[in-house]
């Protein structure tokens, strides 16, 4: 018994020496700005951490916070232009890149409330000629699309995508074109900027107009939004216009002009509490698009990354600018931390 005692003991030592020498390894090729980001003393306020968030490597932050019951409170940090040494402005636009997914959702949800669409339909009664040059057209529903259950290729993963930039005068459906699908139809999930892209072609198939016309009569309007546009070239002055960086690249990427949509945080901020609270939706719509899509949403594009979320348990919607991205996606995952430490600083002063 005393032996097999002593064998458990060493075993344990040995385990807990393989333990710590792989937590070391682990913690070791973690970059260490994350764990920084992650173990500083939480401010006690917004501000604090939004000047806290330069040190990280970012050179421009708006953060736009609306609480019920409180007015709109902004948030910046950093440059709006770091060559001219313009300060960070609240009212700045952004390129949203992907938080656009809400608005194409809830044009999408309202289309089949109002009967003008199926979500049953087919990717191929849209676009017959897209039959045999991307698999499963027939099989792929507009659901599917929404919910990124297509199988479809994402056309910002074919390296040839990123070697055209900016892809002026391309389709970039292109990019998704004679590809081995991914998975079978809605038997799995894969996210796919190709869904969003043939969604957006569907709802101006649909109306007759440009997915813009659409947003601005069902979303924009409705909401009072005046800062929300659909791409670079309804801008009138580019000066509003948040520069964009990219770590180890020399060159500001406003200018790309993609289709991109930008807006203000605060035009952000509005649509998603009210994506939220039920304003945007009636109660068919507001069932239906719960079925559908998500309520939140994060969008990343080079030189712009920004997040999109609203709290439940203290009622706030968190819109983050931040100007600055990089390959390896460090800049991602600080964005994701210093957005959670925002919350959990409004969460703090709530329960005081």
């Amino acid at each position: 018994m005393k032996n097999n005692k002593k064998k458990t003991s060493k075993g344990k030592q040995v385990f807990r020496i393989v333990l710590f020498v792989g937590t070391f390894i682990s913690l070791w090729f973690v970059p260490w700005i994350l764990v920084k980001a992650w173990i500083l003393p939480l401010p006690n306020t917004v501000q604090e951490q939004v000047d806290q968030t330069l040190g990280y490597g970012f050179d421009g932050v708006i953060v736009y916070v609306d609480e019920a019951g409180k007015p709109p409170a902004f948030y910046t940090a950093g440059y709006h232009n770091k060559e001219e040494k313009i300060p960070a402005k609240p009212n700045a636009l952004f390129k949203i890149a992907s938080i656009s997914k809400l608005y194409v959702a809830v044009a999408i949800t309202k289309l089949a409330n109002e009967n003008h669409i199926s979500l049953d339909e087919t990717v191929a009664d849209y676009f017959p000629d897209l039959v045999g040059r991307i698999e499963n057209t027939d099989k792929i529903s507009l659901r599917m699309l929404v919910q990124h259950r297509s199988g479809i290729p994402n056309f910002t993963d074919n390296p040839d995508f990123w070697k055209n930039q900016p892809n002026t005068n391309i389709d970039v459906l292109k990019y998704a074109l004679d590809l081995p699908a991914n998975f079978e139809p809605n038997e799995d999930y894969g996210y796919s900027n190709t869904n969003y892209l043939l969604l957006s072609r569907i709802i101006e198939q649909v109306t007759g107009g440009s997915r813009q016309e659409y947003f601005k009569t069902k979303i924009l309007n409705p909401l009072g939004l005046k800062n929300t546009y659909g791409s670079l070239d309804e801008v009138k002055n580019l000066d509003d216009v948040m520069s964009g960086y990219y770590v180890g690249i020399d060159e500001d990427f406003k200018n790309e002009n993609n289709g991109m949509m930008i807006a203000t945080a605060e035009d952000v901020g509005i649509f998603l509490r009210a994506l939220n609270d039920g304003t945007l939706l009636n109660e068919k719509e507001m069932e239906l698009y719960s079925s559908l899509y998500e309520f939140n949403h994060g969008g990343l594009a080079p030189g712009y990354q920004c997040m999109a979320e609203y709290h439940k348990d203290i009622d706030a919607v968190v819109i983050q600018f931040m100007n600055t991205t990089d390959f390896e996606g460090y800049q991602w995952n600080l964005l994701e931390i210093t957005h959670s430490r925002v919350v959990k600083i409004l969460r703090k002063a709530k329960d005081l």
